[in-house]
C-alpha cells in the first residue's frame, strides 16, 4: 500500500476509534439517566408498598393503600420521567431562568418577578384544605427521594450533563408545594383571555380611525354559530336551566327565528359548519353503547416533551381515607389528573377565555400615581435575580391598587396619551382555591359532587363537560370572573378615574351557566361563545373564538346521530376532520375574479375542492398560501407590525365583511401611489403570489403540490432544543412531521399566516372515554411519558398522533396488569421511620 494510502488509514483508524468511544460515552450518559421500571425499590416516607405498572408506552399506573403513599408514587414516578421538565418550570414561575442559563433569559425572569407568580403561590399555599397540603407535601416528598437517590447529573438527565458544561455551579433543589402550586399559574397564563386583544386594540388604534379598528373585531355571530348554553336565564341569583331571560323581546325573536329556520330553503343552502381547544359529550341516547361517550382535545403549543402526562392513580381498596381511582393526563410537577376520568365520572376542559385581565393606564410621578385627584403611594418591592456567569440584578417593582405596573417589562405594553404607565389586573394574582379542585374533581362520583369541585376551579376559568356512568351528562362555567364598574374590557382604560375599577365580588358561582342532560343530547365546547348576551346579562367577555370548529363538531355528530348510534371510532373521526370553515365562502369569490397566467389554472383545483385538508391536497395547499397572501396584502400596509393578521377566525369574518365591500379602505394598499387598489385586484394578486410562491418551492405542475409537504411540525425541546447549537439540538428535537388539518379546523393544527406554514399549535393530546365500558376508552399524547432523550418513550407516540391513531385507555386493574410490560415496587425504608418506644 503505498504510504499516503496507510496515512489515510491509520488517520481513519484513529477517527473512527475516536468516534467510537465518545459515541460510547454519549450512550453511557444518556443511559444512565433512564429510570428503573422494574425490581424494587425503597423509597423513604411511604408507609406500605406501592406497585407501578408501566405498558409499551411507559404510561405507568400506580396502586397504593393511602392516599399519601400514592401522591407520593406520583411525585416519585413524575421526576423519574421528567425532572428536569420540573425544574426548567419551576424556575420559569419563578423568574428564576437566568439561574440556569444566564443573562439570556434576564427579560423573561424580569417580566415574571414584576408579575409575582411565585409569591402568589406562597400566599396561595396556606389557604387551601388542610388535606390537599399533606398530598402537596407527600408529592413533594417523592420527587425529593427520587432527587436524593440520583445526586450527579448525569443520573438525572442529559439536559444536566449539557447544562454542566455550560453551568458547572447548578444544583438543583429540593422539591416544594410552592412549587407545585406556581405551575398552575402559568398554566392560568398560558390560558388567559384577551389581555393581547385590548394591546392590539390600542396599538392598531395609533395608525387607524376607532371605527376602521373596529371592523377587525366583529361581534360574535350569534345568528350562524350556536353558543354552548341554549336553556335557561338567571332567576332569582341563581342560573336556572328551565328559566326564560325577562329581556323584552328575546323570546319572541327566538320564536321566530325557529319558524324561519324550519321553512325550506329553494334558492340557497346554508352550510353550518376556530385556535384553542375541543370538547363535546354525547349522551346515551345517541350511543351504540347506550351510555355516554366524552371527546376532548386541547390545543397547545407543540413542546417536547408534551406537556402532558398520561397515568393512572388507584387505591386498591376505596375508601374515605383513599377515594381515588382516577386515569387521565397529568402535568408533571403537579399532583392528581387534571383531565380524565374516575370509576364513574369523566371530564374534560376547553378554555372559557372570560376577561379576567384589564390594562389600566396610569399617570405616576416620582413613588406616587394618581387616583381620584389624589396622589397614592406605589407600593414597591425589591427583586433579586441571580444570573449564572454574571452578578445579580436588582429590579424595583412597583405597583398601583390594580395591579403591577408591567410596561417596563413588557414590551407590547406601552403607555399612551397623558398616562405614562400601564398596571395589569389578572385574577390569577390573588391567591385562590384551584389545587382543591384538582383533587374534588378526581374522587367526584355524581354530578352534584362534580359541581361543587367545579366550584373550587377559579383560574384559569375553564368549559367544564362532563358524562357519568349512571348516563348523566352536564356543562359547567367555572371561574372567577370580575365585575367591572363601567366598560367592557375590550380596551385599556384610564385607572386615575376609578370609574373602571373592578367590584369587590365576583360573579357568583351560583350565576354561572350551567347545563344537565340538555333536550338535544349533546353539548359542544370549543371556544365559542358560552351564552347569547340577550339571554343572560352578567359580562363574561366580548372576544370569544368565533365558533368555527363549534359549528363543525356540531354539524358532524347531527350527521352522526341521522346515520345511526356513535360509538368510539365516530369520535375519534370527528377529531380528525380537516374540513376549512372558511373555503366555503372564499373560493366562490375567487372563482369569480379574472386572472391570467398559470395562477387561473392553478385556481381550478379549488373548483371541485371538498374543502379537505389532507395531507396529500393540493388544493388545500393553494388555499391556504392564498388565504396567507391575501391577509399579508390586505392588512399589512395598514397596521403595525405588532398587529399583523395570524390567520384565526376573527379573520375570517373580518373578510367575510369586507368581501361584500369591494372598495373598503383595507383593500387599498396604502404603499402604492396614485393606484387605489380594490377587493378584486388584492384576490387576483393573492392567487398570483400564492402560485408563484409554490411553485417557487415544489415546481409548476400544481396538481402535484401536497398540503402536507408545507404544513410540519417539528418537536422542538423548549430549552436546549433552542440553543441555537446545532448538535445539541438535534440530541432533543424530533420531526418534522408531515400534518393534516388548520388552524380553525376541528384538527386543529395552527399556523401564523406572517411566519409560513409551520405548525404553531395542536391537539396537544386527544382523548375519548366511553362511559359503558371504561376499559374502551382511547387516548393519545403528543409525544409520549418520558422526557429523557433517546429513550424508547421520548416520542414514540409522535407517529401515530400525527396519523390520528389513538392507544387503549387502560384503568381497569386485570386490563394495567394484562398490559403491563415492566412493574416496579417501592418499598417502605425501614430505615427512615423511628423504632418504636419500648
Amino acid at each position: 500500500m503505498p504510504w499516503p494510502l496507510r496515512w489515510f488509514a491509520r488517520v481513519l483508524t484513529v477517527l473512527v476509534a475516536l468516534a467510537l468511544v465518545l459515541a460510547g460515552v454519549l450512550v453511557y450518559t444518556v443511559r444512565k439517566s433512564f429510570p428503573q421500571v422494574d425490581g424494587t425499590l425503597r423509597l423513604p416516607g411511604l408507609t406500605g408498598n406501592v406497585e407501578i405498572y408501566r405498558d409499551k408506552s411507559g404510561i405507568p399506573h400506580i396502586y397504593a393503600d393511602t392516599a399519601a403513599d400514592l401522591f407520593m408514587a406520583q411525585g416519585f414516578v413524575h421526576a423519574q420521567d421528567r425532572f428536569f421538565e420540573m425544574d426548567f418550570r419551576r424556575h420559569t414561575t419563578a423568574g428564576r431562568l437566568s439561574e440556569l442559563f444566564g443573562k439570556a433569559t434576564l427579560g423573561n425572569d424580569k417580566a415574571l418577578r414584576t408579575m409575582g407568580w411565585r409569591r402568589v403561590a406562597e400566599q396561595e399555599l396556606p389557604g387551601l384544605d388542610r388535606q390537599t397540603q399533606d398530598f402537596l407535601a407527600a408529592y413533594a416528598k417523592g420527587v425529593n427521594a427520587w432527587l436524593d437517590a440520583n445526586p450527579n447529573a448525569s443520573d438525572r438527565s442529559l439536559e444536566y450533563s449539557v447544562l454542566k458544561l455550560q453551568n458547572g455551579e447548578y444544583r438543583p433543589e429540593k422539591w416544594t408545594a410552592v412549587d407545585s402550586v406556581a405551575w398552575l399559574k402559568a398554566m392560568a397564563w398560558d390560558l388567559r383571555s384577551n389581555m393581547e386583544d385590548e394591546i392590539d386594540r390600542a396599538l392598531a388604534l395609533t395608525k387607524l380611525p376607532k371605527e376602521r379598528v373596529d371592523q377587525l373585531y366583529p361581534g360574535y355571530p350569534y345568528d350562524r354559530h350556536t353558543p354552548i348554553v341554549t336553556e335557561g336565564a338567571l332567576s332569582q341569583g341563581r342560573y336556572d336551566q328551565r328559566a326564560e331571560p325577562q329581556v323584552g323581546g328575546v323570546r319572541a325573536l327566538s320564536q321566530a327565528a325557529a319558524t324561519l329556520d324550519a321553512v325550506p330553503s329553494t334558492m340557497s343552502s346554508e352550510e353550518r359548519e376556530g385556535i384553542g381547544s375541543n370538547s363535546w359529550v354525547v349522551s346515551g341516547q345517541h350511543t351504540a353503547s347506550g351510555k355516554p361517550l366524552l371527546a376532548n382535545d386541547p390545543h397547545l403549543s407543540p413542546q417536547m416533551p408534551s406537556v402532558w402526562y398520561q397515568a393512572g392513580l388507584h387505591c386498591r381498596k376505596m375508601s374515605q381515607q383513599c377515594p381515588y381511582d382516577v386515569t387521565g393526563f397529568t402535568f408533571s410537577g403537579v399532583p392528581g389528573v387534571i383531565i380524565g376520568h374516575n370509576d364513574k365520572i369523566s371530564w374534560g376542559f376547553t378554555n372559557l377565555g372570560p376577561d379576567v385581565a384589564d390594562l389600566f393606564l396610569e399617570k405616576v410621578d416620582g413613588d406616587t400615581y394618581l387616583y381620584k385627584g389624589e396622589q397614592v403611594k406605589l407600593e414597591t418591592r425589591q427583586e433579586q435575580i441571580k444570573v449564572a456567569g454574571g452578578d445579580p440584578v436588582t429590579i424595583t417593582v412597583k405597583s398601583t391598587r390594580h395591579g403591577p405596573l408591567i410596561n417596563e417589562v413588557m414590551a407590547d405594553a406601552k403607555p399612551s396619551g397623558e398616562a405614562n404607565a400601564v398596571a395589569l389586573q389578572w385574577t390569577a394574582l390573588t391567591p385562590g382555591k384551584t389545587v382543591d379542585a384538582i383533587f374534588a374533581l378526581n374522587k367526584a362520583g355524581n354530578w352534584p359532587e362534580f359541581r361543587s369541585a367545579a366550584a373550587l376551579f377559579e383560574v384559569p376559568s375553564q368549559n367544564l363537560i362532563y358524562a357519568d356512568t349512571t348516563g348523566k351528562i352536564g356543562y359547567q362555567a367555572p371561574g372567577r370572573i370580575p365585575v367591572r364598574e363601567n366598560g367592557d374590557g375590550t380596551w385599556p382604560v384610564p385607572g386615575w378615574t376609578g370609574e373602571y375599577d373592578w367590584k369587590p365580588d365576583f360573579i357568583p358561582y351560583d350565576q354561572l351557566p350551567t347545563v344537565e342532560d340538555p333536550a338535544e343530547g349533546f353539548i359542544v365546547t370549543a371556544n365559542n361563545a358560552v351564552i347569547d348576551p340577550r339571554r343572560y346579562k352578567p359580562l363574561l367577555t366580548k372576544d370569544w373564538s368565533y365558533g368555527y370548529r363549534s359549528e363543525r363538531i356540531r354539524e358532524l355528530v347531527k350527521q352522526a346521530i341521522g346515520k345511526g348510534k356513535i360509538d368510539t371510532g365516530t369520535m375519534s373521526d370527528i377529531q380528525q376532520d380537516t374540513s376549512n370553515g372558511f373555503a366555503a365562502t372564499l373560493v366562490p369569490e375567487l372563482l369569480q375574479v379574472p386572472v391570467a397566467g398559470p395562477a387561473r389554472e392553478a385556481r381550478e383545483l379549488l373548483r371541485t375542492w371538498d374543502h379537505s385538508q389532507g395531507l396529500d391536497s393540493a388544493p388545500a395547499a393553494y388555499f391556504n398560501a392564498v388565504w396567507r397572501h391575501l391577509l399579508m396584502l390586505t392588512f399589512d400596509d395598514d397596521l403595525p407590525e405588532q398587529v399583523w393578521p395570524g390567520g384565526g377566525d376573527r379573520w375570517y369574518d373580518v373578510v367575510a365583511g369586507l368581501l361584500s365591500t369591494p372598495e373598503d379602505p383595507f383593500w387599498d394598499d396604502v404603499t402604492t401611489k396614485d393606484l387605489t387598489e380594490t377587493r378584486d385586484d388584492i384576490l387576483r394578486q393573492a392567487m398570483a403570489s400564492a402560485y408563484q410562491e409554490l411553485a417557487d418551492m415544489f415546481g409548476t405542475e400544481f396538481r402535484s403540490w401536497k398540503w402536507g409537504d408545507l404544513h410540519r411540525l417539528e418537536l422542538v425541546n423548549g430549552t436546549l432544543g433552542t440553543s441555537g447549537l446545532a448538535p445539541v439540538e438535534a440530541l432533543f428535537n424530533r420531526g418534522p412531521f408531515a400534518v393534516p388539518g388548520n388552524k380553525d379546523a376541528v384538527n386543529a393544527t395552527g399556523w401564523n399566516v406572517q411566519k409560513g406554514y409551520g405548525v404553531t399549535a395542536v391537539p396537544s393530546m386527544r382523548m375519548v372515554v366511553d362511559l359503558s365500558d371504561l376499559d374502551k376508552s382511547r387516548w393519545i399524547n403528543l409525544t409520549g411519558a418520558s422526557g429523557h432523550a433517546f429513550h424508547d418513550n421520548y416520542w414514540d407516540q409522535a407517529e401515530a398522533w400525527a396519523r390520528g391513531d389513538l392507544l387503549p385507555m387502560n384503568s381497569n386493574p386485570e386490563s394495567v396488569k394484562k398490559s403491563a410490560t415492566h412493574t416496579l415496587t417501592l418499598t417502605p425504608d425501614p430505615s427512615s421511620h423511628p423504632a418504636p418506644s419500648p
